[in-house]
C-alpha cells in the first residue's frame, strides 16, 4: 500500500504540474488573443504531440513531455534586415559568416520570419506598444503566482493549520527513557507523572504553576522547565476547575536547532539537556486562518524563493558537491522535478490522516507555483523576464527618442541576443541535470537524512 501511495502521490504532483503549466500559457495566450496578436499553437509539454485540435487559427495540444510548454506568437521579433532577405533570396539559405553565433542569430530570424505574413502584418507582437508586450509576457508567471496564493488559501483558510490544543488527548501509564527503542511498559519505568497526578483524556490545561497558558507549548515549555519539581496543573474538566500537583520525570533530550536537527559539541558528540517530562499527549486540530493568510504566505515565499534563485548557480553547485563529499543537504535548497516528485510520493505514503498528506500536497504544489513565478522573472532569455526587460529597453529608447525630438528608433531586435540565449540555455540544461542526478543519488526527505 506505501508503495501504491508513493506512486499516487507522484502522479498527483505530475497532473499538478501540468495544470501549473497549462495557466502559465493560458496566461500568455489571454492577453495575446485580447490584444489581436496572432498566436499559432498553444502546447502543454515537449516531444512528440499526443493530442492536437485546431480551433480557429490556433493549434492546441498536450506533448509527451510535462515539464515545459509554449505559444507560438507571430512575430515575436522584427524581421530580419532586407540584406538577410536579399541574401536568402540568392539562394545562400540565411546562412551568413561570422561562424557559429552568428549563424545561430540569422537561423533565429529565418525562423521567426515564417510566422510573419509580409510587411504589412500588424498582428505580430514586436508591434504592439511596450505596456502590452509586457502585460502579456506577464501574464504567465502571474497566473502561477495566482494559482499559489488560491492554493495556500485552500491550504490555510479551507484546511487549516495544524495546532496543537490545550486538550488532552492521552496519558501515558509510564516515562520510557529516550535511550529505549520500545513502546510498551516495563516494571523499572517510572510511573508517569500526569496519570499519578489523576489528569485524564479530555482535560483541558488551564494553567501551569499559578500561569494562565493559552497553547500546549506554553504549558509543555512550564513543564520540561521543571524537572524534578513540584509544580500545580489546573485542568478544566466537566466544565469544573481542578487542580493536581505533580513532580515531572527528569531525562535527557536532545538539543536541536531552528531545523530540528542535533546540535554537535566540539568534542562531536550530540549536545542533551535535562528536561522535565509528564507523560502528556496534546490533541491536535486544525484551526482555520484568515482569508487574507494565503496571499500573505504567497508573497513570503516569493521573498524567500527569490533569495534562493539570485543565488541559484552557487546553490547547484553546494548540492552537487555532496555527492563527492557525502555531506548533509541544505533543505532549504534548491531541488529537480524528480526531487520534489521525491518528496510528493513521500507525503502521499506518510503514515498520517489524509487530510495532513492533502496539506503536504497542497503546499508543494503551491511553492513549486511560486518558483516558477520568481524564475520566470529572471531578466534572461529565454525567460518571461528577458522578453519583459527587451519590451521595457524599447520603451526607454522610444521615451529618450521622443524627449529630444528624434526619429523612432527601431524595434530591438532580440535576435542579436541568441548566443547569451544560447548560453542562458546551456547553463540551465547544466544545473537541471546536476540537480536530476543530486536528487537521485542524494535526494532530500521529509524524514530528514
Amino acid at each position: 500500500m506505501e508503495a501504491l501511495a508513493f506512486v499516487i502521490g507522484v502522479v498527483l504532483l505530475v497532473v499538478g504540474l501540468a495544470v501549473s503549466i497549462a495557466l502559465h500559457e493560458l496566461g500568455h495566450l489571454w492577453p495575446a488573443k485580447r490584444f489581436g496578436v496572432r498566436v499559432g499553437q498553444y502546447m502543454i509539454g515537449f516531444g512528440p504531440t499526443l493530442w492536437s485540435r485546431r480551433i480557429g487559427e490556433t493549434e492546441y495540444g498536450v506533448k509527451a513531455i510535462p515539464l515545459g510548454g509554449y505559444i507560438s506568437m507571430a512575430g515575436m521579433y522584427p524581421p530580419s534586415p532586407k540584406e538577410l532577405a536579399a541574401a536568402s533570396a540568392r539562394g545562400q539559405a540565411g546562412r551568413a559568416g561570422g561562424g557559429f553565433f552568428a549563424t545561430m542569430v540569422q537561423d533565429a530570424r529565418a525562423a521567426n520570419d515564417e510566422t510573419l505574413h509580409g510587411a504589412d502584418d500588424d498582428r505580430v507582437f514586436y508591434r504592439l506598444p511596450v505596456w502590452k508586450r509586457v502585460v502579456i509576457m506577464l501574464g504567465g508567471p502571474v497566473m502561477n503566482l495566482l494559482f499559489a496564493v488560491v492554493l495556500f488559501a485552500v491550504l490555510l483558510s479551507g484546511i487549516g493549520v495544524q495546532t496543537a490544543s490545550t486538550t488532552v488527548a492521552a496519558v501515558s501509564e509510564c516515562i520510557i527513557p529516550t535511550s529505549e527503542d520500545r513502546t510498551a511498559c516495563e516494571a523499572s519505568d517510572p510511573a508517569a507523572p500526569a496519570a499519578a497526578a489523576g489528569i485524564e483524556p479530555g482535560d483541558v490545561i488551564v494553567a501551569v504553576d499559578g500561569q494562565t497558558i493559552d497553547t500546549f507549548a506554553d504549558a509543555a515549555a512550564l513543564i520540561q522547565a521543571s524537572p524534578g519539581e513540584s509544580i500545580d496543573l489546573t485542568v478544566e474538566r466537566d466544565g469544573e476547575p481542578r487542580t493536581v500537583s505533580l513532580t515531572p520525570v527528569a531525562v535527557e533530550q536532545a538539543v536541536t536547532d531552528e531545523r530540528g536537527r542535533a546540535v554537535v559539541g566540539a568534542d562531536g558528540e550530540p549536545q542533551t539537556r535535562e528536561v522535565g517530562i509528564a507523560g502528556i499527549r496534546q490533541e491536535v486540530e486544525y484551526v482555520r486562518q484568515p482569508i487574507w493568510a494565503g496571499p500573505q504566505t504567497a508573497v513570503e515565499n516569493v521573498g524567500a524563493v527569490a533569495g534562493i534563485i539570485w543565488q541559484l548557480p552557487v546553490k547547484v553547485w553546494e548540492a552537487g558537491a555532496t555527492l563527492f563529499t557525502g555531506e548533509e543537504r541544505d533543505p532549504d535548497g534548491p531541488l529537480s522535478i524528480v526531487g520534489a516528485g521525491l518528496i510528493a510520493g513521500e507525503v502521499a505514503a506518510a503514515d498520517t490522516p489524509v487530510v495532513n498528506r492533502i496539506s503536504g500536497l497542497l503546499s508543494l504544489l503551491a511553492s513549486l507555483n511560486i518558483a516558477l513565478f520568481v524564475f520566470n522573472l529572471i531578466p534572461l532569455l529565454p525567460l518571461d523576464g528577458g522578453h519583459i526587460a527587451v519590451a521595457l529597453w524599447e520603451g526607454i529608447k522610444r521615451a529618450w527618442a521622443k524627449l529630444f525630438r528624434r526619429p523612432p528608433p527601431k524595434p530591438v531586435d532580440a535576435t542579436k541576443l541568441v548566443p547569451v540565449t544560447f548560453v542562458v540555455v546551456v547553463a540551465l540544461i547544466a544545473m537541471g541535470a546536476t540537480l536530476i542526478l543530486t536528487d537521485i543519488v542524494n535526494p532530500l526527505s521529509i524524514f530528514g537524512p
